[in-house]
């Protein structure tokens, strides 16, 4: 699962697709709300804001 910014949602399908031979869904973190989860604020891979879920 990675918690990504616009410019490295590539970059984490990729690694996504490379450790789970598979491929993931994309959430948009902008008009998502999870009742039992909260998001990063930033970016696994930067510091700008996380914007989506690669899982």
């Amino acid at each position: 699962m990675f918690c990504v910014c616009k410019e490295h949602v590539e970059l984490a399908i990729d690694k996504f697709v490379d450790e789970y031979e598979d491929a993931p869904d994309i959430v948009d973190l902008v008009t998502t709300k999870f009742t039992e989860w909260e998001a990063p604020a930033t970016c696994d891979m930067c510091q700008s804001i996380a914007e989506y879920l690669v899982v």
